[in-house]
């Protein structure tokens, strides 16, 4: 009888976890984060070298410290995997051509970075309560919506109701950054990136963490390959 007991007191507590977890709308893959943080985007992505340690390398090439300390925006931040898979590829075709890889961000031309990173990047703050609904399956219906990147190109926003029970758009809402690779068609061939984390928000804006799990830096990995190598790679230690 007591052994009954401790086991129905420790499904109880296992249940109200879960119950609690189910409340923050903030995952990430590994792990929850606080919503609310005492510094700047860019302090933020500092104070996590193990996710974003080459993403801050990348801003610092990329020259837009300001933008993550000072302005106020919103950054779907890519994890270091997708910078150091962007490298790679890189290195694999330049390794084919016979021309000298890439042993240092610096090497990649400041605004191949800025054209990059500023397609994750939004003037003003934007939480996924302020996202319109998505539904990959269903475009006509629910689209989500046209947003202006920091660098002047439209991306797509979204916010994906998941089912739940057999029960269509009453799980949880996950929102969905979408590269559109052709604007005469803008619902046709989206790449779609789910965020992990959503609605950490530093002093001056709001911050996404992407899922790193196939995401291409750039959305498609020919774009960053072909914009690195027609800018010119610098020599390392330049």
């Amino acid at each position: 009888m007591l052994k009954k007991f401790k086991s129905v007191i420790a499904l109880f507590a296992v249940l109200s976890c879960l119950l609690i977890a189910c409340k923050k709308n903030y995952f990430e893959d590994t792990g929850v984060h606080n919503a609310k943080y005492n510094g700047s985007i860019l302090q933020y992505l500092k104070s996590k070298p193990v996710l974003f340690d080459s993403l801050v390398m990348a801003i610092d090439a990329a020259g837009m410290n300001d933008v993550f300390e000072k302005e106020n925006v919103t950054f779907f931040a890519p994890a270091n995997s997708c910078i150091y898979k962007a490298v790679k590829w890189l290195n694999e075709d330049l390794r084919t051509s016979g021309k000298d890889t890439v042993s240092q961000l610096s090497q990649i031309k400041p605004e191949v970075w800025k054209a990059m990173l500023s397609q994750y990047v939004f003037k003003g703050s934007y939480l996924l309560k302020d996202v319109p609904q998505i539904d990959t399956l269903a475009l006509n219906a629910f689209s989500g919506q046209g947003y202006t990147s920091y660098g002047g190109r439209s991306m797509n926003l979204g916010v994906f109701y998941n089912d739940a029970n057999g029960i269509k758009y009453v799980g949880y809402r996950q929102l969905i950054l979408s590269f559109i690779p052709d604007f005469s068609n803008p619902k046709t061939g989206l790449i779609n990136t789910p965020v992990a984390t959503s609605d950490i928000q530093p002093t001056n804006g709001v911050l996404h963490v992407l899922r790193y799990q196939n995401h291409s830096f750039g959305f498609e990995s020919r774009r960053f390959i072909t914009s690195a190598i027609s800018a010119g790679i610098g020599k390392a230690g330049q």
